[in-house]
């Protein structure tokens, strides 16, 4: 028999007040979750089934698989329409559901377990409650920081001659999946799908995706078109790699470029112009600061170094310049030019300003940095950021 809660007391009340305060803002007097990030973030671990929590009196955890689990709360329950009537529940006046997440015949089945309740959307809440991160989180952050770092400082020791980029990524994910990386990558978003990362070189970095990921590239079958599509290596090349940083549960998000000799002197300079990009907004990002003005303030810099064509994008243009992240990519906050999100201490947020040099590839880096108090916006992966040469 396991304990079903395996979070630190403490760390479990914490993010339960976080989420009871952002449900008194959406006006719930109840939630039920069923997402296994959300599930994740209130336990500690992944079950079937459903966490229900009111906003007030005792959470109840009613559990499908596995079997075994126990503690305070622990019901199980093989069908949702067993939940009010085991407990002999008083039905809330208003229930929240993740509406942006679960099928409608879910949402249906859910709906008529609590037939007196106004049913509201939930998912803003939970998003909400995510995006500021708890020391414990930060941690954990840190911990897939520090082992992300020491994969990206072996890449250059991974490339042979004649390699293709299928064939680098493989072995960045090997060596990846023996630090420890679990493999998931969490994704928020409709549609939104990646094996363990992307790796794009020459012009493939240069096709679009149905995907809203800054890069884009071809992919290697039609049913997930993004990332390497087995083009060889050739010197003149850039090579741009964003792997799986998932070692802990919670990610970290890293870019870094390299090169197969001496790239033109252009994207030298967009490449330099990224790192710039993400040293000016780690200054300005401090809390309370809008969003879509660490936007701005990118979009300013590009514009006044003439590089506005290639950036985020060539052929297809990506929307945004950075992102939150934590349990799954594409957290809050957005950093984009009509967000409305405030940076807050404690949100962990990826800045990517990338550029797309025909028939050379993409070039700029990616970090993943914790919005501090006072001293604006800490790195948490600090591989080198300059272009290396993999030769």
């Amino acid at each position: 028999m396991a304990q079903l809660l395996l979070l630190p007391h403490e760390e479990f009340e914490t993010r339960l007040a976080k989420v009871r305060k952002a449900m008194a803002d959406s006006g719930a007097d109840a939630m039920l979750v069923t997402d296994n990030a959300n599930i994740y973030y209130l336990t500690g671990r992944v079950f079937t089934g459903y966490i229900y929590l009111p906003a007030q009196g005792e959470v109840i955890f009613f559990v499908r698989r596995p079997v075994g689990l126990t503690g305070d709360g622990v019901v199980y329950v093989h069908k949702p329409e067993l939940i009010a009537e085991s407990i002999g529940m008083t039905p809330p006046a208003t229930i929240g559901l993740e509406l942006d997440l679960t099928p409608y015949s879910t949402v249906m089945r859910l709906s008529a377990v609590f037939p007196q309740s106004r049913v509201v959307n939930a998912s803003p809440a939970l998003r909400m409650a995510r995006a500021t991160k708890t020391a414990y989180e930060l941690e954990r952050i840190g911990m897939s920081g520090v082992k992300q770092e020491r994969v990206y400082r072996r890449i250059p020791h991974l490339y042979r001659d004649g390699m293709t980029d299928l064939e680098l990524q493989v072995e960045i994910e090997r060596i990846s999946r023996l630090e420890g990386c679990l493999g998931q990558f969490r994704i928020s978003g409709d549609s939104m799908e990646l094996f363990m990362g992307n790796v794009l070189t020459g012009d493939n970095a240069d096709t679009p995706t149905p995907y809203d990921f800054a890069m884009g590239g071809e992919g290697l079958d039609p049913s997930l078109p993004v990332g390497s599509n087995g083009s060889i290596i050739r010197e003149g090349n850039a090579v741009m790699v964003d792997v799986n940083g998932n070692y802990t549960g919670y990610m970290t998000d890293m870019t870094r470029t390299f090169s197969v000799g001496k790239l033109p002197q252009e994207a030298v300079d967009a490449h330099r112009l990224s790192i710039e990009i993400c040293r000016a907004l780690a200054v300005a990002g401090t809390p309370g600061t809008e969003a879509k003005e660490l936007f701005h303030i990118a979009e300013e810099m590009v514009k006044k170094a003439g590089l506005y064509h290639y950036f985020m994008g060539h052929r297809q243009k990506a929307g945004f310049i950075g992102h939150g992240l934590g349990i799954e990519i594409n957290e809050l906050p957005v950093i984009a030019p009509r967000s409305r999100d405030i940076l807050a201490e404690g949100n962990v947020i990826a800045l990517e300003p990338k550029f797309v040099i025909p028939h050379v590839g993409a070039v700029g880096i990616e970090n993943t940095y914790h919005v501090t108090r006072d001293s604006g916006m800490q790195c948490l992966t600090n591989a080198p950021e300059e272009i290396t040469d993999l030769m």
